[in-house]
């Protein structure tokens, strides 16, 4: 079941403490360290979490001369670079400072509006506040995890961002498996997420070659396990198959393809 807008609220309240909580911390050093995002340090993941609220709260992008990057592609990416870039400079403690400014100003901000009224979405789709606290709830945890494992801090597997993550990434694997896996009419995959969180998942392709979340036959043509970790990280396109443990039963080719196209997020 999808989660609410207080939910979400609460999800997105608890990651952007956790992320706060973390970078007390820090050391200058790990401030600076690579993470699982191309081209971005520790300090440019809570940069970008600065930069996202303001942009919702309606602040304008600072006016910054953005160099040639080359992790930034196109020019959603450079948006995004923007407020990341103007930050550098900065030494992490002030950068956190100001994530805890803008967390402040935005909660006090979502007391106000009312959970219906549209709100703009990162997918570019219609949507309410809900639905926008439920991405806000998923981009803070992953970018948490992203810190976490930069810094050898692992946690926070079981936070209530998870309902939000699930919600998020689970819907695109018909699009996985019938697109991009390239799985035949009939063909089904089960899902079975364990750890820290359990979820399941199956998805069937129909006569028209197209995937739909259902139920699958009793024997699927492949049944995938894996860890709520792994799958995060595949999902988001942290790491790729071979960095995961995952349990395949059935169609062996068929669980190579899927897991190798499971990335789903930009």
């Amino acid at each position: 079941m999808q989660p609410g807008f207080e939910e979400n609220v609460r999800a997105y309240e608890q990651t952007a403490r956790a992320v706060i909580g973390l970078g007390e911390g820090f050391t200058d050093a790990e401030w600076e360290l690579p993470t699982p995002c191309p081209g971005w340090t520790v300090k440019d993941i809570v940069s970008h979490l600065v930069s996202a609220e303001e942009l919702f709260l309606g602040d304008p992008l600072p006016a910054h001369d953005l160099p040639d990057l080359p992790h930034v592609q196109n020019e959603l990416g450079r948006m995004v670079e923007i407020g990341v870039d103007v930050r550098r400079p900065l030494p992490g403690a002030e950068v956190l400072e100001q994530l805890r400014v803008v967390l402040d100003r935005r909660l006090a901000t979502l007391r106000e509006v009312d959970p219906a009224d549209e709100a703009p979405q990162p997918d570019g789709q219609k949507g309410d506040y809900s639905r926008l606290m439920m991405f806000r709830a998923f981009d803070c945890w992953i970018h948490e995890q992203d810190i976490r494992r930069a810094t050898g801090r692992p946690g926070g597997l079981d936070a209530l961002a998870g309902a939000a993550t699930w919600m998020v990434l689970h819907p695109a694997l018909p699009f996985v498996v019938a697109k991009r896996a390239g799985a035949a009419p009939g063909q089904s995959v089960a899902f079975e997420i364990t750890g820290a969180r359990e979820y399941s998942a199956e998805v069937v392709v129909n006569e028209n070659g197209r995937g739909l979340l259902g139920d699958a036959p009793e024997e699927p043509t492949v049944r995938v396990r894996l860890d709520w970790e792994d799958y995060v990280r595949l999902a988001a396109g942290r790491c790729g198959p071979r960095e995961v443990k995952a349990v395949v039963d059935g169609d062996r080719e068929l669980a190579r393809r899927v897991l190798e196209s499971m990335a789903v997020t930009p």
